[in-house]
Parts: C-alpha cells; structure tokens; sequence
C-alpha cells in the first residue's frame, strides 16, 4: 500500500487517539484506548516495515511513547492509589524522560569533575566554594580525629527537620526552575555538584578521604542521587518548552509540568530519609564498624539506583507485553 494511502485510511483513528491521551476528549472506556493501542502498535510496525524513512514512524513512535501512561493511569485498577504511583506511575515517567534523567546524571558528573580539577590546580578555590570557617573547623577536626564532626553537632531531632526541610527547598528549586527554560535548574546544579567535587578532593588531599565517604555518603546516596532526579524533572519541563513534537507546546509544557511534577514527588521520601540518617546515624560513623557504614551506602545506592534506573525498564517491558497480549 502507498503511505499516502495508508495515512488517509487510518488517520481518523490517529487523531482520536491522540485527542484522547492529549485531554482533547475525554476518553470513558480504558479497554476502548487499549484496544486502540493494539492498532496502534500494529500500524507502527506496518509503518517501520514499508515507510521506515518517513515521519510518520517518529510519529506514530511519539503516539505509542505517551500512550501507554494514559492507558494505565485511565485503567481501573484495584490497587492502592499510594503503591500503583510509586510501583508505576513514576517508574513509567522514569523511563518515558530515561533522556532527560541520564542527561542530568552526565550533568553532575561534568560539573563535579570540574570542582575536583579546579581544586586540585587552585588552592584556593575549597575555601572560595566551601567557605574559610567551614575548612579551619574542619582541619582542626581532622587533627582530632574526625574529619566529619561537623555534620555531628546539635541535636539529632533538629538537624533532622533542618536538614530535611532545606534539601525539600533545593528539590523544589530544581524542579520548578524548569520553566527558565532549564538555566535555573542547570545553575543550581552546577553549583552543588561543583561543591561535591572541591568537598570529596579536599578531604583527599588531607588523607581523610575515606573517613569522609564512611560519614557523609550515609545519608548524601539518597540526597545526592534525589538531587539529580530532581534536576532531571526540571529539564523535562525545558524540554517540553522546546521540543513539543507532534503537540501543541502548549499541551506538551502541560503534560512536561505533569509528569515532572511526579517524579519530583517521588524524591520526597528519600529526601526525608536521607535527612534522618543525617541527623541520626551519620554522627556515629567514627564508632560504627567499617562494613555497617559500607553496607549502608552500597544498600542506599543499589536501591535507588534500581528505582530510578532499571526498575522502569522492568514495568515498561511488562505492561506493555500485557498490552499486546
């Protein structure tokens, strides 16, 4: 079949598809939008096979990459509303915006190359970024014995909610400075993954490295990795600014709000607990045993590695083999 032909055969059940996971039209009957998204599928398929130069693969390719949110948010479900957002609604978003995510990743590892190098030919520049008191109090505690005693002053209540409620405003900062196009979100990036850099190389160069990594990755795996999604939500709001696709960029920067709104609701709860551990464990890493502080980094990492990573691949590849089954 000619693709001019093709397109005029199936085009009607194309743009009522997309009205339908645009909010165009209010679609009434989940199993009706699934059904569509088997023909869906198959026309893409089709498409790949005899037109694969065409725009209408990247298009129908962009249909089939919103759909299966809509159908599975739509769908009744007898699961809890509080499991289903966390076990697939963010995992989905997770993997739709991999992109955006991995971008924000390769953001924070470039910038906090960029603090270790300047730190290591300007020496300076730790007391430029991390602040002449901070580096004379912590010199003298590495004289004493322990280099993060710093983190361990106050009470574990109070460093607890203060700690909490500033990485909550930085999270929120991220995200919402989105809508600046993706400039705010990058400068506040930028600034704290330059911090981490000139932080871990100053504790290098004064042999305390691995006393630094023993305190402060206890709590900084999940506010660190939090921080990054967090910044990777924020450029999905740019990139729905700038790259509306097949959408008006009006519905693109609504769904873009949307669906970065929901992976940064997701951050909150490790946020939280990276401030417990923080304001609880963290001041007793200098007395705990070697391998309980590890096993607490490499467990904190691995899990939420595994949430954000490779578990949306999972649900991905699950509900949609359900789908076309």
């Amino acid at each position: 079949m000619r693709e001019v032909a093709f397109i005029k055969q199936n085009k009607e059940k194309w743009l009522r598809f997309e009205q339908s996971i645009t909010g165009k039209v209010i679609q009434n009957n989940p199993d009706e939008l699934a059904n569509l998204y088997i023909h869906l599928m198959n026309d893409l398929s089709y498409a790949q096979t005899y037109y694969p130069k065409s725009k209408l693969v990247t298009y129908l390719n962009h249909l089939a990459s919103q759909s299966y949110l809509k159908i599975y948010t739509t769908k009744r479900t007898s699961k809890n509303i509080f499991v289903k957002f966390f076990t697939e609604d963010v995992p989905l978003a997770a993997y739709q915006y991999r992109k955006q995510l991995y971008y924000a990743f390769l953001f924070f590892a470039l910038f906090t190359a960029i603090g270790v190098f300047s730190s290591a030919n300007n020496q300076e520049f730790a007391r430029q970024i991390l602040g002449n008191h901070y580096i004379d109090q912590t010199l003298e505690n590495i004289k004493n014995g322990d280099a993060v005693a710093v983190y361990k002053g106050g009470s574990t209540w109070g460093s607890f909610i203060g700690i909490t409620f500033n990485n909550l405003k930085v999270g929120a900062l991220l995200f919402l400075s989105g809508i600046t196009a993706g400039i705010g979100t990058g400068y506040i990036m930028m600034e704290n993954s330059i911090m981490v850099g000139v932080f871990q190389y100053f504790f290098h160069q004064e042999n305390a490295f691995w006393e630094s990594v023993r305190g402060i990755w206890i709590h900084g795996s999940f506010e660190i990795f939090a921080m990054i999604i967090e910044c990777g939500a924020g450029f999905i709001i740019a990139s729905s600014m700038f790259f509306p696709k097949t959408l008006s960029r009006k519905n693109a920067f609504k769904i873009g709000i949307r669906d970065a709104f929901k992976i940064f609701l997701s951050t909150i709860p490790f946020t939280i607990v990276a401030g417990f551990l923080e304001g609880y464990i963290t001041r007793l890493s200098n007395v705990m045993p070697h391998f309980l502080s590890y096993g607490i980094i490499l467990s904190c990492l691995s899990f939420i590695t595994y949430y954000y990573l490779i578990y949306p691949h999972r649900v991905y590849k699950r509900i949609t083999n359900h789908t076309l089954s």
